[in-house]
């Protein structure tokens, strides 16, 4: 079952309302970026000023909102409904899954931000009075497993939770709208489902730019330190556009094949990567801070959770948590739609353990590991990466790198991580094609090869185009903007769920019962029944 598709036509095989009006809205994006850049810049900027304030406590609500449901969601009366019909079982293996929900969730982001983020959070955050201090440290890593842990993989995991629910189990297209089916009613399949989903590409789509553009001057960077070029414009656009070239032919493959092999590799590739940092850096003091800030992150999680920075006027709560909740908002539907794909057959509780529990461990090693070798370096060795990552954010793990003093064999490092961002580029670049063309063809998970290819082209674009337009700051804003109408579908989609969970009051799991349990009253004749009759709830409470 698909929404509605042409039958011919440019869009055979596609909503053709919601690919018009997405192919519309992109385009105007892009025109403006293109032309007006100075004044594409300056409106996105003044308009994440504007309404910084709203977001500073608003995404803090969601956020903690999806974080406390998708816990209760995972051990709670629901726990055994399975994500698939009752005798269904997992279509991927554990490691497979979990590399793909990790690689299209946030390879490229966590590379970017592993050292830039705890190094810039080192040197000032509300917390602390002193920056750039031994207590300084485990502040900053905290804040850092915050921003990248639990919190955002709710968000990420609760999508692709109702998604996978309604397609699977409900036998609804897979596409956001179906989320919404029991609010919308008949509308699902007309305007209201439409505009839904219009939104839901929306956002994506410039969720994937911002991280596509992060990768692309992380990438140059590398090549600066590597190979000696300089860092460019011309240089970023001709990364960009190669990259997603290659994305493009590999989105074509399919699901089984190109994604899933790049995202395993991705996986290999980084546990090598990060063993060798282990071995190679300072591997007492590592192992110690890491173990220690995981503890603080614990011990703070709640507080963390509602902070809104209320009593200060510093603009970090803006600079930090808002653009993080605003990106893991704004690549819900993408990355959502992509575990509900890899997800079927599991029950609530296996899926909200593995998507919360798993990413947020492998999380907090990576950054533990790259972050405090960097830490480590400003504290007790000859320092300059704080310089370094003030003068160029996208450098700082290269330059962490070149500290550890390895000679030729920091460089072979270096290009390793080069080759990894590449392929976590490629990563998220095709798996998000697959998924904008799945919810433009209405939910159809094999959509047709030409609009993957045009979409894979205008991601390319897009991209160039932000980065063309303002680099970080201006990709940071319009992330965070892209996110917000998103955030009232989530909510939607949240209550859309609980009304159709309703229904799940008897959860199916081996040796336990799948339906009600039969009436005590069944067969007495009707005088008798008024007298023991009981309730559903009470009858499931037996």
């Amino acid at each position: 079952m698909h929404y509605r598709q042409a039958a011919t036509g440019p869009f055979k095989g596609m909503n053709p309302y919601v690919s018009a009006s997405s192919i519309v809205l992109v385009a105007l994006a892009l025109v403006y970026g293109a032309f007006y850049t100075e004044h594409a810049s300056a409106l996105v900027s003044g308009a994440r000023e504007a309404i910084s304030p709203l977001l500073e406590w608003y995404y803090v609500a969601v956020v903690a909102f999806l974080l406390f449901l998708m816990i209760w969601l995972g051990v709670g009366r629901y726990k055994n409904v399975r994500l698939g019909h009752d005798s269904e079982q997992p279509e991927f293996a554990f490691f497979s899954w979990v590399a793909m929900l990790f690689a299209a969730g946030t390879g490229v982001g966590i590379l970017f931000w592993a050292v830039a983020q705890p190094i810039m959070q080192f040197q000032a955050n509300p917390f602390i009075e002193d920056g750039l201090s031994p207590e300084a440290a485990q502040i900053a890593m905290r804040l850092t497993f915050f921003h990248w842990g639990l919190n955002g993989w709710a968000i990420f995991g609760f999508v692709a939770l109702v998604l996978a629910y309604f397609a699977y189990r409900r036998d609804y297209p897979l596409t956001i709208r179906s989320g919404l089916q029991p609010i919308l009613g008949a509308r699902t399949d007309g305007w209201a489902g439409n505009t839904v989903d219009t939104l839901a590409t929306f956002a994506t789509v410039f969720g994937i730019a911002t991280t596509l553009g992060l990768g692309v001057q992380q990438m140059n960077a590398g090549l600066a330190q590597v190979f000696g070029l300089e860092t460019t414009l011309w240089l970023q656009l001709t990364v960009t556009f190669g990259l997603l070239s290659v994305a493009t032919f590999s989105v074509v493959s399919g699901l089984q094949k190109g994604v899933r092999v790049l995202s395993e590799l991705n996986f290999w590739l980084s546990i090598i990567v990060v063993l060798f940092v282990l071995i190679a850096g300072p591997t007492q003091y590592l192992i110690a801070l890491t173990l220690e800030s995981a503890g603080a992150y614990i011990g703070n999680l709640f507080t963390m959770t509602f902070y809104t920075n209320a009593t200060h006027d510093d603009g970090w709560q803006s600079e930090w948590t808002v653009f993080f909740w605003g990106w893991w908002l704004a690549w819900s539907p993408f990355v959502g739609m992509f575990i509900a794909r890899i997800s079927r057959g599991r029950t609530l509780r296996e899926f909200v353990a593995g998507v919360l529990l798993v990413p947020t461990v492998i999380t907090i090693v990576w950054i533990g590991l790259f972050g405090g070798t960097a830490i480590y370096h400003e504290l007790f060795g000859e320092g300059g990466i704080t310089t370094a990552v003030n003068d160029d954010v996208a450098q700082a793990l290269f330059v962490t790198v070149e500290r550890m003093g390895l000679g030729i064999t920091g460089l072979i490092v270096s290009g390793g991580l080069i080759v990894l961002i590449a392929t976590y580029l490629v990563t998220s670049a095709n798996a998000g094609t697959l998924v904008i063309t799945t919810i433009l063809s209405g939910g159809d998970p094999e959509p047709p090869i030409a609009h993957r290819i045009i979409w894979g082209m205008a991601l390319a674009l897009l991209t160039g185009v932000m980065l063309v337009a303002g680099g970080l700051e201006t990709l940071q804003s319009a992330v965070i903007m892209a996110a917000l109408p998103f955030s009232v579908i989530i909510l939607g989609m949240a209550w859309g769920l609980l009304r159709s969970l309703h229904d799940e009051r008897y959860a199916a799991r081996q040796g336990e019962r799948t339906t009600a349990p039969r009436e005590p009253w069944a067969d007495l004749p009707d005088a008798g029944r008024e007298a023991t009759q009981v309730s559903p709830d009470q009858a499931y409470k037996r």
